[in-house]
């Protein structure tokens, strides 16, 4: 099978993981960063994009916060904690992920590459760490209500570093090949 056949179905593959487990819908990013550039035309994309960081830390730390609301019912036990902790960290994946698909496609780059699947891995891998923290306070067994705005500080510090990461990568200069 030549190499293009298999990058090819490597990135449907990629699109389809992401579209059926993640509910990722690029439709919905390329509308976003369209309205930001249409409601700031004058600002730079760095701007933009903190504006886009700057909406989605509060909504991070709501999700990382409600992630450990069965904690607060007596008898569930951590088991519903920890398919709360799963769920909360999907829909915060999905938040995060969106987040730098937006940021890449300000800064002119194209969202169907391949070369976004091991950010968004990235992103992924970092929003399971975020999720786990919160996660691990609970087990401490300090206190019922611990987890709460430890689920919601780390999952909203998490989103401004995944956002302030993405400006640092897209607004890199490409570096040229030297050809001799």
């Amino acid at each position: 099978m030549p190499a293009h056949d298999a990058a090819s179905r490597q990135g449907i593959l990629a699109d389809q993981f992401l579209y059926f487990f993640l509910r990722l819908r690029k439709d919905r990013i390329r509308s976003v960063v369209e309205a930001v550039n249409a409601r700031y035309p004058g600002e730079s994309t760095e701007q933009k994009a903190r504006r886009l960081i700057s909406v989605q830390t509060p909504m991070s730390f709501l999700s990382g916060t409600l992630m450990h609301l069965p904690r607060l019912i007596p008898g569930l036990g951590y088991a519903f904690e920890f398919l709360g902790v799963v769920g909360g960290a999907s829909v915060l994946s999905r938040m995060h992920l969106y987040l730098i698909l937006e940021i890449a496609l300000l800064y002119g780059k194209n969202i169907d590459d391949e070369a976004r699947v091991p950010e968004m891995l990235s992103v992924v891998a970092a929003t399971g760490l975020a999720a786990g923290v919160s996660l691990l306070s609970g087990a401490l067994d300090i206190h019922t209500l611990l987890p709460l705005p430890v689920g919601g500080i780390t999952a909203s510090a998490a989103a401004r570093m995944i956002g302030e990461e993405a400006i640092r990568l897209y607004s890199a200069p490409v570096e040229k090949i030297a050809t001799h």
